[in-house]
């Protein structure tokens, strides 16, 4: 029987302080994970590394970044300003409509903000994860206490995820109910095999230490050592909402959330355990929708579909272009159309095997585009995308910057971390 807490918290009349069972959690997921209707909106969430401008490689004081970070938050901002637990800094866009003003909120926030850093002497540097300096929490907060504590089982990975790495996240519409290009099982799909795509196309986090990783992305590699439980997808079948569902209720619960003194952090402990045991306490709808905000899988769906696989990019402007290759990917349907069948025969070297955790995804992070088969899938990718976009209303801007792209390192088989190893012997990577 449900039992009520003693202070109950109503969301849209839902008492989410409530005791849920697993068949409700199932439920709940199920209604909220996809919401379909045709694709009208984009979103992207940009994170970077904060440098010294004077010295890039020396570690930014705890003392600095409470001081700038202090004065950002009197800026004025159309995106969501937040701050990594390493002290990266992430902008989270609202809902655009087109892709145009997606791209012209942001980088008007993006001006904002690098003026403010620039008097206080700091700067944003877009790579995948921290070439030069180890892991080093900056916030302090009983989530980030609890994250490490539970991340600490399974290596170091987990610290390096939450301190030392920045992506490019785009955020899409689930879809249409209905079959088609624009239809949310094709879009869950074509997310989970084209995401390796993007990985390739996009690597740049060669380094960690000084050193070559052996990895164009080590960030990803990076995610995928947290584990398939947590930071992997579910199995792909024509039921997204149910695949999702489960892979809720049989991921483990990260903590036990406390009003005073620490989280707990049970091992091993699932939300469907949870639910049927009832202890340490009986978990609420509160607990399940903190639940969903510690599960890490490349393609999360929050209602929209927020792919999480893409290195952040070098430059001021340089997260443009895989907001605009992924969205005329997906939204203009001649571009997916084409998409979809470019990838298609990719899904082979996945062995059916969930993203990140599988011979495709690890073969993308690995070599980048000099894998032949997703070189040719990038170029044959970056092709419809460039057909597409005119059609999304992208500008001349933008549209030459994907070429740009192409023609630097697509078409020659490349991506950013190339650069970064190209310039390894000159020992200068603070651009």
């Amino acid at each position: 029987m449900s039992q009520a807490r003693t202070t109950p918290h109503r969301s849209g009349g839902t008492d989410t302080r409530t005791a849920v069972t697993d068949a409700e959690v199932e439920a709940l997921v199920r209604g909220i994970c996809f919401k379909t209707g045709p694709p009208r909106s984009l979103g992207v969430e940009v994170e970077w590394l904060v440098q010294e401008l004077r010295a890039p490689r020396l570690p930014v004081s705890t003392e600095r970044l409470e001081a700038a970070y202090a004065a950002l938050r009197t800026v004025p901002l159309n995106s969501a300003l937040t701050v990594e637990p390493g002290g990266q800094l992430e902008l989270s866009s609202p809902p655009a409509a087109s892709l145009m003003e997606c791209v012209g909120t942001v980088s008007a926030d993006l001006d904002a903000v690098r003026a403010a850093l620039r008097e206080h002497g700091l700067g944003l540097l877009g790579i995948g994860q921290d070439p030069w300096h180890p892991p080093r929490r900056f916030l302090r907060q009983p989530r980030y206490d609890a994250m490490e504590a539970c991340l600490d089982r399974a290596g170091p990975a987990g610290r390096a995820m939450m301190c030392t790495s920045a992506s490019v996240q785009v955020c899409l519409d689930a879809g249409t109910e209905e079959p088609g290009p624009l239809g949310h099982v094709r879009r869950w799909w074509l997310a989970h095999q084209l995401g390796a795509v993007l990985v390739a196309a996009f690597a740049n986090s060669p380094l960690a230490g000084r050193q070559p990783t052996g990895w164009r992305s080590t960030r990803q590699l990076t995610w995928t050592e947290i584990g398939a439980d947590r930071a992997g997808a579910p199995p792909l079948d024509a039921d997204p909402r149910g695949a999702w569902a489960r892979h809720v209720l049989d991921a483990p619960v990260m903590c036990v959330r406390r009003d005073g003194g620490p989280w707990e952090v049970p091992e091993g402990l699932t939300l469907r355990e949870w639910t049927r045991s009832g202890g340490p306490r009986p978990p609420t709808r509160d607990d399940v929708d903190y639940h969903l905000t510690t599960l890490f899988p490349p393609v999360r769906p929050r209602g929209h579909l927020e792919l999480r696989m893409i290195d952040a990019q070098p430059g001021e402007d340089g997260w443009i272009v895989p907001l605009a290759v992924t969205a005329a990917l997906f939204d203009d349907a001649q571009a997916a159309e084409t998409a979809y069948r470019t990838v298609k025969p990719l899904a082979e070297r996945a062995l059916g095997l969930p993203a990140p955790h599988n011979p495709l995804w690890v073969d993308a992070a690995r070599h980048g585009l000099a894998d032949p088969e997703l070189h040719e899938a990038a170029v044959a990718c970056f092709e419809a995308a460039l057909a597409g976009l005119p059609r999304l209303g992208a500008t001349a801007d933008v549209v030459g910057a994907v070429t740009g792209y192409r023609d630097r390192y697509v078409v020659p088989g490349r991506c950013p971390a190339d650069d970064l190893l190209d310039e390894l012997d000159g020992k200068d990577l603070s651009t």
